[in-house]
């Protein structure tokens, strides 16, 4: 499978801020340009895979859980549109709605006409986001190449959540196991007091898991019965997952050529 060498990805102020913001640099588009989803429950390594492809494919990584992270950070003058209410749901211990969190990715369609292409994670969650969705991108003539849905026994997800750990202060993590910092406890990023989010204890974490097939079925079977699916294994190392679905990105490849 031909791609671009691992480059700079843009700073995606963009995505992160909304549509008043302007990336510093616009990614060069590499010579096969990807639009993808990446699917997966809690665990399976998900948001590591999409680092990993945006550098390697020289796609944008869209990731929803980002834009609010970043949101936190910002001056409430600087907050509007469908952030400002997302921001009111969270503080008010609510559930963003599906009509919100698709309002934010609307904002954002620049960022889906990326030249470079796009990983989106987190987004859509629900069968219902993925139709609104589809219909976006149809309204911006917009192709979705593939959705990577990542798989692992629950025993499996039940004990990676068990060891991951997480620095407070910059969000780094680590896993006891897969991927220990240097000193037992502390962060190699800042050196800040490592942490175990209560939703990675293993009790949660089955009642987590039984709402993401709840919620996440229909959704695959969505993407099933248009022939976008691809489910990647995600056992063994980091790497090992990484070459798994640099492989079937190649085996779709060559499928649609032939």
């Amino acid at each position: 499978m031909t791609v671009s060498a691992p480059s700079a990805i843009s700073d995606r102020a963009t995505w992160l801020h909304g549509p008043a913001w302007r990336c510093s640099k616009a990614p060069a588009a590499p010579p096969r340009v990807w639009r993808m989803i990446l699917l997966g429950p809690p665990g399976v390594g998900k948001g590591t895979q999409a680092e990993k492809l945006s550098a390697y494919l020289g796609a944008c990584h869209l990731s929803t859980g980002d834009i609010f992270r970043a949101a936190k950070t910002l001056h409430p003058d600087q907050v509007d549109g469908a952030m400002r209410e997302a921001l009111a749901a969270m503080r008010q211990g609510r559930l963003v709605s599906d009509e919100v969190v698709l309002a934010l990715v609307v904002e954002r369609a620049v960022c889906l006409r990326c030249p470079a292409g796009f990983l989106l994670d987190g987004f859509p969650r629900t069968l219902r986001q993925a139709q609104a969705f589809d219909a976006v991108l149809a309204q911006q003539r917009i192709k979705l190449d593939v959705v990577l849905d990542y798989d692992l026994p629950l025993a499996e997800i039940i004990a990676r959540l068990a060891g991951r750990r997480i620095c407070p202060h910059c969000h780094a993590v680590f896993h006891e196991i897969s991927q220990p910092p240097r000193y037992a406890g502390k962060c190699d990023v800042c050196g800040a007091t490592l942490q175990q989010r209560e939703d990675d204890r293993p009790e949660v974490c089955q009642a987590r898991m039984r709402e993401y097939i709840r919620i996440t079925e229909p959704l695959i079977n969505y993407y099933r019965r248009r022939g976008r699916l691809i489910t990647v294994s995600a056992a063994g190392s980091i790497q090992e997952i990484f070459q798994r679905t640099i492989g079937a990105l190649a085996a779709c490849t060559a499928a649609r050529e032939a």
